[in-house]
């Protein structure tokens, strides 16, 4: 966190209002919204993949102790 608070160093309201005020110049108001809804779609769809993948994990785990538990019968 030291290094972290060296390299940036302090980041105050004014710091925030130009970063917010570049990014609209930038990019306009019209497609900030855009922009946050397509950021929205791609944090969703990343949970979504995540869960698939840890479900279908589990589901592999089930299936092997069925696997192995009618080998021993």
């Amino acid at each position: 966190m030291n290094a972290l608070h060296t390299f940036l160093g302090m980041v105050g309201p004014w710091q925030i209002v130009v970063v917010v005020v570049l990014i609209v110049l930038l990019f306009g108001g019209k497609k900030i919204p855009e922009l946050m809804k397509g950021l929205g779609t791609g944090i969703k769809e990343f949970k979504d993949a995540t869960k698939g993948e840890e479900n279908s994990h589990q589901t592999t785990k089930k299936e092997e102790a069925k696997n192995e538990s009618s080998k021993t019968e």
